[in-house]
């Protein structure tokens, strides 16, 4: 046995018969009548004490088996030379019973109380009761010892088990309160969302159709007023799909490559896209050939990092040329996982429209043998990463982006100097079975 496994009480029996052990043989060796004897129990003891220290002994079974032989013919020797020896005989019961099966260790045991008795009446003292009873009846103690141990603990190992059943049941019976729990709240923000924002929203659109009806055709605002009907639109149903644990708009009815590309094709419809308080990034600038909006905000220091989680609005910039490539074999990705992919892209597009000014933007998903990869790398003027903090506006950008890609044990990275562009990575890897 490991004596890293065991616990206080059985280092201690241990400790008692090693003390067991070398107190007979002692005992032994000082009541020989002979040189031999006294040297059978030195090489007795010399075995006893090499089966202790080595490790092999302890952990494995056929090795346990050879020494324990080594050490019965080595007593058998002492037996033979002295009647001394037949008091190691106690030990030897509990060595035998510890060390073999049952099947064996029990005739193991009738022989080595057998051996004694006869090494008694060999040496020529004289018969009496106790002849037989002393090894007989330290025989029987050392069987129902050991065997009542071996049934506690049996017992013990049960009731551990029982134990582990039972925490294990509590957990789950605590997870499914807590999805109970979660689903209550959802459902209560599903119908406050319904009855203050969606009911907001869809008040907002039937305004502005109204709106659109006594605008003349040919009024200046008329672009104005359907784009902001679109935009109420989109909200509408991105504040709908959220509550329901839906895919966005842009995923419902194409793969996530087709939604990034999407992201990144020319117009205005494009931008509606972008997710709530996102599509706000071009409301102050006139719309480029590409569709995206103004870039960063005029006057403000290059590197400075507030807008990067902030909500400033965008002075007009440069035109921002957005690209969208794919690189490897695309593989069906898990709702969650597009979902994710698809707002970081989103959120970095319009951290680079509000802030980087920009000209140029390049967006890739990479599909590798255990992971997929999203990039987002844009040319603007880039802000230091170590002196990132939140906005007076409370921004959520980057700290979103992160919770996101942790939320599906992936990671997330950031990076930036100033005058030298901007690069966001995400990677999330592949669930198992997910096809190759």
């Amino acid at each position: 046995m490991d004596p890293r496994s065991l616990t206080p009480a059985l280092r201690v029996v241990r400790l008692c018969l090693h003390l067991l052990m070398a107190g007979l043989l002692v005992l032994a060796a000082v009541r020989a009548d002979s040189a031999a004897g006294v040297a059978a129990a030195a090489v007795t003891g010399a075995v006893y004490a090499a089966g202790s220290l080595l490790p092999s002994v302890r952990t494995s079974r056929r090795p346990a088996g050879l020494w324990l032989a080594a050490l019965c013919a080595s007593w058998l020797v002492l037996l033979w030379l002295t009647p001394e020896g037949l008091w190691v005989a106690f030990p030897l019961y509990f060595l035998q019973l510890h060390l073999l099966p049952v099947r064996w260790s029990l005739p193991a045991v009738a022989l080595t109380a057998c051996a004694a008795i006869l090494s008694y009446v060999r040496h020529g003292d004289a018969l009496n009761p106790g002849v037989f009873i002393g090894p007989l009846l330290g025989a029987a103690v050392a069987v129902a010892t050991v065997l009542g141990y071996q049934a506690l603990y049996r017992e013990s190992e049960r009731r551990r088990r029982l134990i582990e059943e039972l925490l294990s049941t509590r957990a789950e019976l605590a997870a499914a309160e807590r999805h109970a729990g979660t689903l209550a709240e959802r459902e209560r923000l599903a119908r406050e969302i319904h009855d203050t924002l969606a009911q907001g929203l869809s008040s907002i659109q039937l305004l502005l159709r109204a709106a659109q009806r006594t605008l003349p055709p040919d009024s200046p605002a008329a672009g104005h007023v359907e784009r902001a009907r679109r935009a109420a639109q989109d909200n509408l149903a991105e504040a709908r799909r959220f509550v329901r644990a839906l895919a966005p708009p842009g995923l419902e009815h194409g793969s996530l490559a087709a939604a990034l590309e999407r992201l990144c094709e020319p117009g205005p419809e494009r931008l509606s896209e972008e997710g709530p308080g996102q599509a706000s990034t071009t409301a102050q600038g006139q719309p480029s050939t590409t569709g995206r909006g103004p870039g960063s905000t005029a006057g403000r220091e290059p590197g400075s990092t507030a807008g990067r989680g902030g909500s400033e609005e965008p002075a007009p910039g440069r035109p921002l040329r957005a690209r969208f490539t794919v690189s490897g074999t695309p593989v069906e990705l898990p709702t969650p996982y597009e979902v994710a992919l698809l707002r970081i892209a989103q959120s970095a597009l319009a951290n680079t429209v509000r802030h980087a000014d920009a000209s140029r933007a390049e967006i890739t998903l990479s599909f590798m043998d255990a992971s997929v990869t999203l990039d987002v790398v844009d040319d603007g003027r880039g802000f230091d990463p170590a002196r990132l903090s939140p906005s007076a506006e409370g921004g959520f950008g980057l700290p979103a982006m992160r919770s996101r890609a942790r939320s599906l044990g992936g990671t997330f990275t950031v990076e930036s100097a100033p005058g030298q562009g901007t690069a966001v990575a995400v990677s999330l890897p592949l669930p198992a079975g997910a096809p190759s």
